[in-house]
């Protein structure tokens, strides 16, 4: 059978490019893959997300958007993507256990934080831990924070804290920021940043529901002392899940290219969401993508 859109992945630019498809009709297949939702299933409570004045849960929002796609003639079930190939009939999406054929294809498949990968960080994920100052910043007005990192992502994380925390700590593995110059000074003349040079956390510390400091190791000394914070940003980098398309798509950075109307460089797919966003990497920014994205495809097929 001859799909008309299959959307690869399930988070808030997935179903919103499933909405829109659905709605036009094009009864979309859409493949969750093993970070089912996305990046949002690991946010508490989002409060930018237009339309919820009172807040939401990333996992609530997602289920709404899913819920409200479905509604429409959605079909979701969990694949993951091996690889593609342009046949005569149009493209070939290979799951591993089964192949597709589909006319257009929408990849949604996100960007995954990276973490520290010790073993109490799992504990504290969403109760002191946070890879995005943007989406939880808010939550820790008056708090003392630390910002893990020292690219320019992490210089913008510990800025953006300032507002709202009363003391913003960098960690930084090295003896020197790899971050640019403007970047440096910026951070360096905020009186509330303080930075703690050659360290890297070792354990995350709290009473099991919340963190309430981290452990501390000086990777010169090799000494561990006790750091109190309420608030853990790891700010270290993304990687965006696209392994399953290098050397089919263009790239840039990992992240796949696209066109302002997300329009990829091979026609017929598209790219939405973190998968081909490295800069903004928001809830908002996702689903207007998404919805470019169907909106794109329809378009391509009534082309066809």
């Amino acid at each position: 059978m001859m799909e008309n859109i299959v959307i690869l992945g399930s988070g808030i630019a997935g179903c919103t490019a499933a909405l829109y498809a659905a709605r036009a009709e094009l009864k979309p297949r859409v493949f969750s893959g093993p970070e089912d939702g996305g990046q949002l299933m690991l946010t508490t409570v989002v409060e930018n997300y237009p339309g919820f004045p009172e807040g939401i849960t990333g996992p609530e929002l997602v289920a709404k958007s899913k819920k409200q796609a479905e509604r429409f003639g959605a079909r979701f079930e969990y694949g993951i993507a091996q690889s593609f190939k342009k046949n005569k009939n149009g493209l070939e999406l290979d799951l591993g256990d089964q192949k597709i054929q589909a006319k257009t294809i929408i990849i949604a498949t996100g960007a995954s934080a990276r973490w520290l990968g010790i073993s109490s960080e799992e504990k504290y994920k969403s109760r002191g831990i946070s890879t995005c100052a943007v989406c939880d910043g808010a939550f820790y007005k008056g708090k003392e924070v630390i910002i893990v990192g020292g690219g320019d992502s992490a210089m913008e994380e510990a800025l953006f804290m300032t507002r709202f925390a009363s003391k913003v700590t960098m960690v930084h593995r090295s003896s020197e920021f790899r971050a640019s110059k403007i970047m440096q000074e910026k951070v360096e003349k905020n009186s509330i940043i303080k930075v703690i040079w050659n360290s890297e956390i070792v354990e995350f510390n709290g009473d099991g529901k919340k963190l309430n400091g981290v452990k501390l190791k000086n990777n010169q000394t090799g000494k561990v002392t006790n750091f109190k914070c309420e608030g853990v940003f790891l700010a270290i980098g993304h990687v965006p899940n696209t392994k399953s398309f290098e050397g089919k798509l263009e790239m840039e950075k990992g992240y796949i290219k696209t066109d302002r109307f997300t329009k990829t460089s091979v026609a017929g797919v598209f790219a939405a969401g973190d998968v081909q966003d490295f800069r903004f990497r928001q809830a908002v920014t996702a689903a207007g993508s998404g919805c470019m994205a169907a909106m794109e495809a329809e378009k391509y097929l009534a082309d066809l």
